[in-house]
């Protein structure tokens, strides 16, 4: 990692405490094909906390997302599918369109959520550079499929065709790809801390793409998934290939649990 464990949980932070925090996700409406209103009225599939009853409509239409605003100019939309989704704000209240396997959704923001609750802020374990893993980059005998399940009970298909595998007192331990990238490695994993320490439906974990079949997995970076802080969210979880028979004692705690404290 190119900045240092400080630096990244000041960055975590900062992303947290931000106006574009999950913190302040208030809603997740799926959407039918054609028309979707949004607006504070009761008959909004999109429905915003306030502003008038009727602000416009959503219209999805084959491939075609269509932003018609009732006052102003028709815009598409984009998804979050293939890169950053087109985001529509009305004062404090923002949405946007995302894709998960071919159903479409839209989240609500308030992003003025932090003058009404206080961001708790984030608690860790103590760093420790034993967590920091140096594992080989090691190639399946043969490609394997998964049906990955998310918060929602959505299935998305995960072709994994190498595994990370490092040691842990004297053992072995392999972790699997949730999506391999020239940038970097993204992993699921639950461990024997998750639920108590931890939070329960497991955490997130990044790395630098291997080098020379080499790679570091630093568990002090391991964080919680959006689903910690929103319901609104839809978090993949890890897969049982990933859930780890080890209390990994490193990297983020659930919201509002402080190691040491009773």
């Amino acid at each position: 990692m190119s900045v240092s464990l400080a630096e990244w949980q000041a960055s975590r932070r900062a992303e947290l405490a931000s106006p574009d925090s999950w913190l302040g996700m208030i809603g997740l409406d799926w959407l039918e094909p054609g028309d979707n209103r949004v607006g504070s009225g009761e008959d909004a599939r999109i429905r915003l906390p306030e502003g008038p009853a009727h602000l416009g409509d959503v219209v999805w239409c084959g491939e075609r997302i269509t932003w018609r605003p009732v006052h102003g100019d028709a815009r598409e939309l984009l998804t979050d599918r293939i890169g950053t989704a087109t985001t529509v704000d009305h004062e404090n209240v923002s949405f946007f369109i995302v894709d998960r396997e071919g159903r479409l959704a839209a989240r609500v923001r308030d992003r003025h959520w932090s003058a009404k609750r206080a961001f708790p802020g984030l608690s860790y374990f103590p760093a420790e550079a034993a967590w920091c893993k140096a594992a080989t980059w090691e190639r399946l005998d043969a490609p394997l499929s998964m049906e990955v399940p998310n918060v929602s009970g959505e299935l998305k298909t995960v072709m994994v065709t190498h595994q990370a595998v490092f040691e842990h007192e004297g053992e072995m331990v392999a972790l699997l790809p949730m999506s391999v990238s020239e940038r970097e490695l993204f992993f699921v994993f639950r461990d024997r801390t998750s639920g108590r320490e931890t939070y329960g439906a497991g955490r997130f974990l990044e790395a630098s793409p291997p080098v020379d079949g080499q790679l570091i997995l630093d568990f002090n970076r391991a964080f919680n998934p959006p689903c910690a802080f929103t319901p609104f969210a839809t978090c993949p979880l890890p897969p049982p290939e990933n859930w780890l028979n080890m209390a990994v004692l490193a990297g983020e705690c659930k919201p509002g649990f402080s190691p040491g404290v009773a």
